[in-house]
């Protein structure tokens, strides 16, 4: 049995409701977007601050950033998610699990916070790296200016920090996008469940999951052109150099 191919079936009106089947794929490709930008801050302030934890002389705050970075690193992303979405409303006390069941939008917090602090262990590790790769006189020229502990990280040694992981960070922020389409299993109507309903309702697999593909393409060219711009703008003349 051969395949008909039908590339005009985006303009063709969609059975829920929304417009056309192209219109669907959007609205999909839009909270896939939101979702990814929510979990990226989430990831980006947490992986920050754990990451800053596990570079302290306390060993009480290097074991508490050990922990945390371990627990979301090696769990799977699917199983995180299980968890948060259908265990966590079980285990808490009830009154609080009932508003947990019922709060509206209830997939893309669960997703946005998930998918953030999975990432976040990811962001801790490159954190704690960029400022280990720093030449130990920074640290010891912000102490013999008087500065304090907080002050040398957030003058000296953040800044240079953040400007070497732009590129890791890149990755992480595209991985973080293609990280939303697991969401699908908690209901979340992102892109690709979007192109899973409408291959369902067509019956135009092909053309549905290629529409998807070009689309989570273009975001993460977009991600990518627009990273390298920040890589330029903020990279320091004679010690990160600019291609």
């Amino acid at each position: 049995m051969n395949y008909h191919w039908n590339w005009h079936v985006f303009w063709e009106p969609a059975p829920n409701g929304t417009g056309t089947y192209l219109d669907m794929l959007l609205s999909g490709l839009v909270l896939t977007i939101e979702t990814a930008i929510c979990a990226w801050i989430i990831a980006l302030i947490f992986g920050a601050v754990i990451g800053v934890l596990r570079t302290l002389p306390s060993k009480a705050g290097s074991w508490v950033g050990f922990a945390y970075v371990e627990f979301f690193r090696n769990m799977p992303l699917l199983v995180q998610l299980f968890l948060w979405f259908f265990v966590l409303p079980e285990i808490l006390p009830h009154s609080w699990g009932l508003w947990m069941k019922q709060m509206s939008n209830a997939p893309f917090y669960t997703a946005a916070i998930g998918i953030g602090l999975f990432m976040s262990a990811r962001v801790a590790e490159q954190t704690r790296a960029g400022i280990t790769s720093l030449p130990r006189g920074q640290k010891l020229a912000a102490t013999a200016l008087g500065l304090t502990t907080a002050q040398t990280y957030r003058y000296v040694l953040l800044p240079m920090t953040f400007r070497i992981m732009l590129p890791p960070l890149t990755s992480e922020f595209l991985s973080t996008i293609k990280n939303t389409s697991v969401a699908i299993t908690i209901g979340l109507i992102e892109l690709t469940a979007e192109a899973r309903a409408m291959q369902e309702f067509s019956f135009q697999v092909f053309e549905a999951f290629t529409a998807a593909t070009i689309l989570y393409l273009l975001v993460n060219i977009v991600v990518v052109i627009a990273m390298r711009f920040v890589e330029r703008g903020l990279a320091i003349p004679g010690y990160i150099t600019g291609k």
